[in-house]
């Protein structure tokens, strides 16, 4: 975020003289009585704003672990004293500092008792204001002092910087606000942002404070992306799955398997402290949640048809049941083989550490966890539902996409039983040449993002100064 005046130089705005803010001369009152004359005060009254208002506020935000800040002063207080003088009155400029050191302290003086209670003293002579260091007394000289005013000027400056900042070509302060490790990403984005809106109300006359970049973009950006993946994945496997069943009731149920699984890992993604981001959400595969489902299911449902077809009637409840049961039992080894094989694909990802780990356990996670899920509901709830929903004539018939494809595959695998090594030989070949392109491809830790916003960096050389790179950016 950025702290910057709303009317640089009081430009576009009616100035009201005596009152804070800009004033007709081009000078900025403050709020504290200070008048800023000099570019160099005004970008030093701007990092106060930051690290004494803005910053401490920000740091109290739950998940924030600081707050840098670049740009503007750290305000000074600057003696330009007059040599001359000085050497009027015999005096150096370390017996100047001398007693300017003096006339800056806070003493404890021992306590009072009084009325049966105890009072602490403590002399208090701290220098406030310009004027306290404009009256800080020097010297005496033929019994009258010598104050710092009669040697030197008082002015606002500011310390040596390595840094600077600005908005729209003027001064300004940038800074940048940090997680915490471990912190959800956005949550504190969007903290962070309603608190520097809270905070932009309380500041002095024509001071503003804006954000610059809010990460939030980026995460909102990347839900809505996995969002729309995923919607759009669930209903082309409910399509399939309606082409291919041959059974709209019996499609329904599989595809119930889908929603019902995503809020059985969204409550183990939650107990677990994963967060719903891009790699854990993306992660998510319809085809691998509902595969076992369909297992079950296109069992269930040539039990229940040859069971009709031998007892010539419709199945009672009590029937349905225990053919869907021992429908499921059949299943179970393959289903649990197949489930075990994936599980164990993604097992050496939870063992990874640092940044790798922060990156793809979530996913291994969140996968397994619907796995998990998934293969519960497809022992459980679908032969449940099949029983009680698929009540009317079951006929164990093959779609006309299913019957295409097994009436071309049939001779293709008699002729691959028959004469293996050729297919061996071409199965090989594709093996080598993916490995060849797998050698080929480049290689990089994370994908490009596209980040919904564009951050133009100019590149100097390494020995421009502070001075020339600040003119080049106003």
């Amino acid at each position: 975020y950025s702290v910057a005046f709303r009317h640089p130089d009081g430009k576009g705005i009616k100035p009201v003289d005596g009152k804070p803010g800009w004033q007709s001369d081009h000078s900025y009152l403050t709020p504290e009585g200070e008048r800023l004359t000099t570019e160099i005060a005004k970008a030093a009254y701007l990092r106060t704003v930051q690290d004494w208002i803005i910053r401490p506020q920000m740091r109290n935000v739950k998940g924030v672990a600081g707050v840098d800040s670049n740009g503007g002063y750290v305000k000074q207080y600057l003696i330009e004293p007059d040599l001359n003088a000085l050497a009027s009155y015999g005096l150096s400029i370390t017996e100047l500092a001398d007693a300017l050191e003096r006339a800056n302290l806070s003493a404890g003086s021992n306590y009072v008792r009084r009325a049966g209670e105890s009072f602490l003293v403590r002399a208090d002579a701290r220098l406030k204001s310009i004027e306290d260091i404009q009256d800080a007394v020097v010297a005496t000289r033929a019994g009258a002092p010598v104050r710092v005013r009669d040697v030197g000027q008082v002015v606002i400056g500011g310390a040596v910087r390595t840094g600077s900042g600005s908005r729209m070509g003027s001064e300004a302060v940038i800074s940048t606000v940090l997680m915490l490790v471990g912190s959800n990403s956005r949550i504190v984005a969007t903290s962070a942002a309603e608190k520097l809106t809270e905070i932009g109300k309380s500041l002095p006359a024509d001071v503003f404070v804006e954000p610059v970049y809010n990460r939030s973009k980026l995460v909102n950006a990347t839900i809505a992306t996995v969002e729309k993946n995923l919607i759009e994945g669930a209903l082309l496997v409910i399509v399939v799955l309606f082409l291919l069943l041959g059974n709209i009731r019996a499609a329904l149920i599989t595809a119930a398997v889908i929603p019902i699984t995503m809020l059985m890992t969204a409550t183990g993604m939650n107990g677990l402290g994963v967060s719903g981001n891009l790699m854990s959400l993306g992660a998510l595969d319809f085809g691998l949640i509902v595969d076992g489902a369909v297992i079950i299911v296109e069992n269930a449902l040539r039990r229940l048809a040859e069971r009709q077809e031998q007892e010539g009637r419709l199945l009672t409840l009590r029937e349905r049941l225990g053919e869907t049961i021992e429908a499921s039992q059949e299943m179970v080894r393959p289903t649990v083989y197949g489930q075990l094989i994936i599980f164990l694909v993604f097992v050496p990802l939870l063992t990874f550490q640092g940044v790798e780990g922060k990156t793809f356990a979530p996913m291994a996670t969140t996968l397994m966890v619907a796995l998990a899920s998934a293969f519960v509901l497809s022992l459980t709830f679908v032969p449940a539902m099949i029983a009680l929903v698929i009540s009317g004539k079951v006929s164990e018939t093959e779609v006309k996409p299913i019957r295409w494809f097994k009436d071309r595959y049939a001779p293709l695998l008699a002729r691959a039983v028959a004469q293996p090594l050729p297919f061996i030989a071409g199965g090989a070949g594709v093996f080598v040449a993916a490995a060849l392109c797998f050698a080929l491809l480049g290689e990089e830790f994370m994908p490009q993002l596209d980040e919904k916003d564009i951050t133009v960096t100019n590149f100097r050389v390494p020995s421009a100064s502070i001075d020339q790179s600040t003119q080049m950016q106003l």
